[in-house]
């Protein structure tokens, strides 16, 4: 516990190290209250205040968080982020809670969108330089987007895992995009082997339907893949991401088979191709598989409480009731 005296001493720097080792800080004005705000957020920690009069605006305005109740004075609401309106502080956490959930499907959205998509545009572009025609035309390529575009709206029904909770989600950009670009590449890769195969048992101007047909199937049946792989969330997928990615794969086998589907240009594949179809989409998946259970981004393992972090917990504990006991105390002697 350090009191005012102690802080007021201390210069920024050493106060600095003070506020990220002291767990109460007692009887302080409104100028230590911000010096203490500070002095955390300058040794990295992210500081929520929680203030409902006049004197707490400097340290409100320090903070990362000002929060304060509806009771508050009106300076000390117009200055807080957050105004709470229950008198508990039950609803913070429970902000917290959806916060981090809304985070971690964020996260799902641009790993599953940003991967798919490099992965798209490497493989067109190179099949547009090594085939006589059209890899897919402009029409199935709407087609396609606006099936996977439709599909992603069942990543904010979601469960977060319980490891993403635990801790604020942070999206560092590099670690993110060779992230990105390592799944990207290696859907690529599969939409190349599928080209192979694909041309291998085609031939002919005739064939270049049977192509786009089958190109079409596997790019919807990988991204349903995707989408279950490369989700944040907890395991196993719940059932909005399940059946969106169940209808990915329908939409990919069926269309083709429909009269809408001729009309954009696709046609019935052999059983031969949804043969090969199925072993390059297990391959891909058993990789992908792999890959994402060691990347997914918050892992880590959590650390009991040690004995004496319990201890030194319920000891604070109990000197906040009993400094908050003497102020009522001394509130109620003051009004008497």
């Amino acid at each position: 516990v350090v009191d005012a005296r102690t802080v007021g001493r201390l210069d920024d720097q050493r106060l600095a190290g003070l506020a990220d080792r002291a767990t109460v800080f007692a009887r302080c004005g409104p100028e230590d209250k911000a010096r203490i705000v500070t002095a955390l957020r300058a040794h990295g920690r992210t500081v929520g205040f929680v203030g409902d009069g006049a004197n707490d605006l400097p340290a409100l305005r320090a903070a990362d968080a000002g929060i304060c109740p509806s009771t508050a004075v009106g300076v000390a609401r117009e200055s807080a982020d957050v105004v709470l309106a229950d008198r508990g502080l039950a609803a913070l956490d429970e902000a917290i809670t959806e916060g981090r959930r809304a985070g971690g499907n964020i996260t799902s959205y641009l790993r599953i969108t940003l991967s798919s998509n490099l992965g798209n545009v490497i493989a067109m572009l190179t099949a547009g330089l090594l085939l006589p025609f059209l890899p897919m035309l402009p029409a199935q390529v709407l087609v396609q987007n606006l099936c996977f575009d439709a599909a992603q709206p069942a990543l904010a029904h979601d469960r977060p895992a319980p490891h993403l909770l635990a801790r604020p989600t942070v999206l560092r950009p590099a670690p993110f995009l060779r992230l990105v670009t390592g799944f990207g590449l290696l859907g690529a890769l599969t939409d190349l082997a599928t080209f192979g195969l694909l041309a291998a048992t085609a031939s002919a101007a005739h064939d270049a339907g049977a192509f786009r047909s089958g190109w079409f199937t596997e790019n919807l049946l990988s991204q349903g893949v995707v989408m279950l792989l490369l989700r944040t969330g907890s395991r196993p997928a719940p059932r909005p991401p399940r059946a969106a990615a169940a209808a990915l794969a329908a939409i990919g086998v069926v269309l083709p088979l429909t009269p809408p589907g001729v009309r954009l240009g696709l046609e019935p594949l052999p059983v031969s191709s949804y043969l090969l179809l199925v072993g390059v989409l297990a391959g891909f998946a058993a990789v992908l598989g792999r890959l994402a259970r060691g990347r997914r981004p918050g892992r880590s393992p959590e650390r009991p409480q040690s004995r004496l972090v319990q201890l030194r917990n319920v000891a604070t504990n109990t000197a906040v009731r009993a400094w908050r006991t003497r102020g009522r105390q001394r509130r109620r002697k003051e009004v008497a």
